[in-house]
């Protein structure tokens, strides 16, 4: 299963839009968008919000930043509630490592990461290395194969293959360490690349995605209780979940959506868990398949085809949906049990 854009694009003379340059000299290149996404890619995207109001999150956030362990312990709901409004980019990173604990686990750690990365490990070396060019091609952080992202990128998935060598590698990991490093310095991205595979989504990514597995029918029991219709219609034509979500879930999203609704959901996750995945996915297959529009898709191909389109998903558009479904941890727990019950069944 491929996760990424074809090898060997490399992006030259890359610069960032900036709407207030007056210099008409510049090197021509493909220009940045504020996330560091080529200007027309489908990834690329740009965030509404007024800078009044992005401000006056900032500094709500810095001080909450401050005094953390007093607003998780006796003001959490006003936490989810912030992160579901949208964590501001100056403090993003600082606040993924707190929302983790992934800041706590490093210190319990220290050392460790420079030993792992002056390690070796023959074993994943060479998959790592063939999966950088294809990790954000069209991202001016990992565009350049003798940059520093790419450098970084490859350290931090040698480093976690050799801290847990039962799991090692999977090309998903790639997305998702990406979007760490672009958050926060390598070592800080480590951690919270662990607590992810630790704490959030455990056993995704061993060979048999037996985890996965379990989730797509967890999610295949949301949609027959969120969108009945949708539901049949894709018991109908034999869809089943594997076949559309699980990159959406391996990847946490990182590269199927608009950035900007890319950060939203993970600002989520990291407060909320696993959850927060299954709800926007749910809302997704809800926004691109109406019951209304089902004719339209007549059989297995259309459907899927329909799925694969995501580039609308704008935050102004999928989170909204997303926070409307009543997914509670209640139902996931249910969900969770009893699949989990079939799926020990002799068959």
């Amino acid at each position: 299963m491929e996760f990424y854009e074809p090898r060997g694009v490399r992006l030259n003379a890359m610069r960032r839009i900036d709407p207030d340059s007056r210099y008409e000299d510049e090197p021509s290149g493909p220009e940045l968008d504020r996330y560091g996404f080529v200007g027309n890619h489908k990834q690329a995207s740009e965030t509404t919000l007024p800078v009044e109001v992005l401000r006056e999150r900032e500094l709500k956030w810095i001080e909450m930043l401050k005094h953390w362990d007093k607003w998780v312990s006796k003001k959490f709901k006003k936490v989810k509630e912030r992160c579901r409004k949208g964590i501001p980019p100056s403090v993003r990173g600082q606040a993924w490592q707190q929302l983790s604990g992934s800041n706590e686990k490093a210190k319990e750690n220290q050392g460790v990461f420079d030993r792992l990365d002056a390690a070796s490990s023959p074993e994943w070396e060479n998959d790592i290395k063939k999966d950088l060019c294809r990790t954000f091609p069209y991202h001016g952080m990992f565009s350049d194969n003798q940059g520093q992202g790419q450098s970084d990128l490859f350290r931090m998935l040698k480093a976690y293959s050799i801290y847990n060598p039962k799991t090692g590698y999977c090309q998903a990991m790639a997305p998702v360490a990406a979007v760490l490093l672009m958050h926060m310095t390598l070592e800080d991205a480590f951690w919270c690349f662990v607590m992810i595979c630790e704490k959030y989504i455990p056993e995704y990514y061993e060979p048999k995605l037996e985890a996965v597995k379990l989730d797509a029918a967890i999610f295949g029991g949301l949609l027959e209780k969120c969108i009945p219709q949708v539901a049949k219609h894709m018991k109908t034509h034999r869809i089943d979940p594997l076949m559309y979500m699980t990159e959406w879930f391996m990847c946490i999203l990182a590269r199927n959506i608009p950035f900007s609704s890319v950060l939203r959901v993970w600002d989520m996750f990291f407060c909320e868990g696993v959850k927060v995945i299954f709800r926007t996915s749910v809302a997704m297959v809800k926004i691109l398949l109406p019951p209304e529009q089902l004719p339209q898709c007549p059989g297995l191909f259309e459907t899927n085809e329909r799925l694969r389109h995501l580039e609308n998903m704008q935050e102004d558009v999928l989170i909204p949906v997303s926070l409307s479904l009543k997914i509670s941890e209640k139902l996931l727990r249910k969900e969770h049990e009893y699949h989990l019950s079939a799926q020990s069944k002799p068959r």
